[in-house]
């Protein structure tokens, strides 16, 4: 009787797991983070090949990339405050 009651707990507790994960459609939130960390890759790309002439160079990595993209302008103003500032 108690293997019956495991299942049936498993089987409810798969239907609410499916039930949340439709409601929040975690895909479509992951696609839009890859989407704005490509368009962030794009603006360090712009800003790198304007910023050559000046010898001012941003390396291109996923946080780097994750912040100008996510941030917007901001993350990209962050970016270059902390490369005069640390130095890196």
């Amino acid at each position: 009787m108690t293997g019956y009651l495991w299942i049936a707990a498993v089987l409810i507790g798969v239907f609410f797991l499916m039930i949340l994960c439709f409601s929040f459609h975690p895909l479509k939130w992951a696609g839009r983070v890859i989407v704005r960390t490509l368009v962030g890759v794009f603006f360090l790309f712009l800003l790198n090949t304007a910023g050559a002439s000046f010898s001012f160079h941003i390396p291109i990595n996923l946080i780097t990339a994750a912040v100008s993209g996510l941030l917007g302008v901001p993350g990209i103003a962050a970016l270059i405050l902390i490369k005069y500032t640390m130095g890196v």
